[in-house]
């Protein structure tokens, strides 16, 4: 069932989106999240400490930076900075490609689709990571985070936005596959394709409620529908 709700999704794709962090790599798995986010609300803090609460409060670095505007733009700056560098150190303790990634986008790139990187990380820290593993000639663009606009960040739609004009493919022809929540939801505003990829337990019920085309728990199900063997 899986595979084939896979290859009739794939039979109306003409580019491939894939979230980096999740499908492609595990940013964090060599540096915590909870402990970079801890440093981001240090800085955060020493520009307003009414966001004190707030930005200890979460152990998602990206959550401390939808903080920062609120403590203005030099604020803003600061923890945009730190976590760009904080995600560029990360990515090179990371470990390899998340199993089946690399499989899935010699696949995409050998079905002939566009391929692009769409990511809430820095486009610095993917570009690292796509190096280090010498996979970068399988994208087609990276499209990160845009700089000092934590608001354009999915579940906005911004990056697909960005993709889809780099790539010179419409956006209902697009299929993004991502991990969270927010890839779905980001998705379906531009009336493109999603696919859900659970890598955790209790991710597929909240991919399906979000409205994922359809799910995945292993990034080699994606290449085999994309170039089965």
């Amino acid at each position: 069932m899986e595979s084939s709700a896979l290859k009739n999704v794939f039979e109306a794709t003409k580019a491939v989106l894939f979230d980096f962090d999740g499908p492609i790599c595990d940013v964090f798995a060599g540096q915590p999240a909870p402990n970079i986010a801890r440093q981001l609300a240090s800085t955060l803090a020493s520009f307003d400490s009414s966001l004190q609460d707030k930005a200890y409060n979460t152990d998602d670095p990206m959550e401390v930076l939808r903080l920062a505007p609120q403590a203005g733009q030099h604020a803003l700056q600061t923890v945009e900075d730190e976590l760009s560098q904080a995600e560029v150190t990360a990515v090179r303790s990371a470990g390899p490609p998340v199993p089946g990634a690399v499989a899935a986008l010699k696949a995409a790139r050998k079905s002939g689709r566009k391929i692009a990187i769409v990511s809430n990380n820095s486009a610095a820290c993917v570009h690292a990571f796509l190096l280090l593993h010498g996979i970068l000639h399988l994208v087609d663009t990276v499209v990160g985070r845009a700089p000092y606009r934590p608001e354009a960040m999915k579940p906005a739609p911004d990056s697909l936005m960005r993709a889809s004009r780099q790539l010179a493919v419409s956006l209902q022809d697009c299929t993004i596959i991502g991990d969270s929540v927010t890839d779905v939801e980001a998705a379906r505003v531009t009336g493109g394709r999603s696919i859900g990829f659970a890598n955790k337990a209790g991710k597929e019920d909240d991919l399906a409620t979000a409205g994922a085309d359809v799910i995945v728990t292993t990034m080699l199900a994606v290449a085999d529908a994309l170039c089965p063997r």
